[in-house]
């Protein structure tokens, strides 16, 4: 599945990128290489290191066949999305289901649009870290194979989900007004981060979506009223409004009576 394909890149680039300040790559790829960094002198031993024993990975990182301790989805978002007009919230849950606390945890939100004309600059995508009330932007890059990836991660910490709770993230996304329409699919990876290395912990569902223009959302009312019937739907406007008035005099009536017996 192509979008399996998607999350695996995802997983493989929230684990190497170095997310803090990185700008988007429309270009595809990887961000280029930076020159201006005097490159590290390498470290000669002089003698023999004893190596530490090999941590034990916390139970969050750990899953049993193809079950992940995080249980994640997608909720809450609009079906539709216009260009330029402003983002849409929904929600990310991330449940823990394993018995220990999961930390350093860092979704990956993965965007492929059908016709491959999105480009990372016109997508906008924010979260809201639970914990501090504080808003984070999210940058997204391409990849080679036209998938966009944004990552949790502008420097934030990653959240913190006990055991057996489930956490709610506030997301916000919208598309500028350049966007050209067409049908897009996203999906949910979920990192947890030790340093440089990291393990994929839980995956969402996808969730389907149209970026569609305002002229087709006032095309698509009028083809509504011309399948109900332009009369009909007026006619029926006329007797809902024909009852409001009844029943609005009826209550009326009855009211002036009730003060009649009272005087």
């Amino acid at each position: 599945m192509r979008l399996r394909t998607a999350l695996v890149t995802a997983v493989a680039a929230a684990t190497i990128l170095p997310l803090a300040g990185v700008a988007a790559a429309d270009g595809g790829g990887l961000p280029p290489e930076r020159h201006d960094v005097a490159p590290r002198k390498p470290v000669v031993a002089t003698e023999p290191v004893a190596r530490p024993p090999a941590e034990k990975a916390p139970p969050c990182a750990l899953r049993t066949g193809s079950a992940f301790p995080l249980d994640t989805k997608i909720h809450g978002g609009p079906a539709e999305y216009a260009p330029g007009g402003g983002v849409r919230e929904w929600s990310l849950d991330l449940t823990n289901a394993s018995g220990e606390s999961c930390d350093s945890i860092h979704p990956v939100l993965v965007l492929v649009d059908r016709d491959r004309t999105l480009k990372d600059a016109q997508i906008r995508l924010e979260f809201d870290d639970p914990a501090t009330g504080r808003t984070h932007p999210v940058t997204f890059v391409r990849t080679d194979q036209d998938e966009h990836i944004g990552v949790f991660d502008d420097g934030f910490p990653g959240f913190v989900i006990g055991a057996g709770r489930t956490l709610t993230v506030r997301v916000r996304l919208g598309f500028s007004d350049d966007t050209v329409p067409g049908p897009v699919t996203a999906n949910a990876a979920i990192v947890q981060r030790r340093g440089s290395d990291g393990q994929w912990v839980g995956e969402s569902g996808e969730y389907r979506f149209d970026v569609v223009a305002e002229d087709d959302l006032l095309d698509a009312l009028d083809t509504e009223l011309a399948a109900t019937g332009r009369g009909s739907a007026l006619t029926g406007l006329g007797l809902t409004a024909a009852a409001l008035l009844v029943a609005g005099g009826t209550l009326l009536a009855g009211a002036r009576r009730l003060r009649a017996r009272r005087g």
